[in-house]
């Protein structure tokens, strides 16, 4: 009986010794939107998971592919719109970056993994002067209606540990810049041009050129996702970024994240403008939803998630 008594007291003190496994920290894995419902939800983080495909992709009434930063809209402004249109029920929206969008339309298909799509939008938005652009370059728009506007803000870690203070502060080497790529992502232009204006071409070169060779500067496949992500697990500090996007990680999920406000008068003004598709296959429903968002309803939930009205 004392040997089993010792033994007992052996295992517990042998126990007691063994490290404590540390609670694994949140992680903030999209898609952040709320999930649908309706049928089997099935989903594998970072292996397989679509967070910037939505709703009906089986014969859809209507096709929208928004610019990626509009993501967070995407559930109550469809809400609204079956609101004031019941007739539609089967929509189908994509948000990826703007390139990708583009080359998806002109090529006629996208593929993700072993999916192919060969939807037609019915509605393309963007920055309202690529927008332009793109009616210039290649005449895919029937009318174009612009319907809200946005400005750049700094996404850095809650409390802001580095004490990032503007843009300026991007290019001191040990400050991680979570950057979107320039060959697809029609913000980083507007962000080059704001580096420019805070520290002349040294800053940009310094950022975009100097810390992506060394590996300070990461440039972003799909930025709306990434840099969120990547400020919320520690692997970058800072991510200049739409404001609407800062704004909704913090105010909306209330995650670690703080915004680094830029100043008006060294900041961007952009509108988004909405082009209806001359090849629409559904141009009722597509002429339907360019009005609507136009409308109180729809302008209540971009204020809602930090966009701006197009007039001050």
């Amino acid at each position: 009986m004392q040997n089993g008594s010792a033994l007992f007291l052996g295992l517990v003190l042998s126990a007691a010794l063994l490290p404590v496994a540390a609670a694994s920290p949140p992680d903030y894995l999209p898609p952040w939107n709320p999930p649908l419902t309706g049928g089997k939800a099935f989903s594998a983080p970072e292996i397989d998971v679509v967070s910037d495909l939505y709703g009906e992709a089986t014969d859809p009434q209507l096709t929208v592919f928004f610019a990626g930063n509009q993501y967070m809209v995407v559930p109550d402004l469809l809400q609204a719109f079956r609101l004031a249109h019941p007739e539609y029920t089967r929509i189908f929206v994509e948000t990826l970056p703007p390139g990708v969008l583009i080359d998806q339309v002109a090529q006629g298909a996208l593929i993700m993994g072993n999916l192919r799509l060969t939807l037609k939008p019915d509605i393309y938005t963007e920055g309202s002067k690529r927008l332009a652009e793109l009616q210039v370059q290649r005449h895919w728009f029937a009318a174009t209606e612009d319907y809200t506007r946005n400005h750049l803000a700094i996404m850095v870690y809650a409390g802001n540990p580095l004490h990032i203070t503007g843009l300026a502060d991007l290019g001191r080497p040990e400050v991680r810049v979570s950057m979107p790529n320039p060959a697809w992502e029609g913000v980083a232009k507007n962000i080059e041009a704001l580096y420019r204006k805070a520290g002349g071409d040294a800053l940009d070169r310094q950022i975009m050129d100097t810390k992506v060779k060394a590996g300070s500067t990461y440039l972003t496949t799909i930025h709306h996702r990434e840099t969120p992500l990547r400020v919320m697990r520690r692997e970058s500090d800072a991510g200049p970024v739409w404001y609407s996007e800062a704004y909704y990680q913090q105010a909306i999920l209330n995650h670690p994240v703080a915004v680094v406000e830029i100043p008006a008068a060294d900041n961007v003004d952009v509108a988004y403008a909405a082009g209806l598709m001359k090849d629409a296959p559904h141009p009722q429903a597509a002429a339907a939803f360019m009005q609507f968002l136009l409308t109180p309803a729809a302008q209540a939930v971009y204020r809602r998630y930090g966009f701006e009205p197009l007039e001050p």
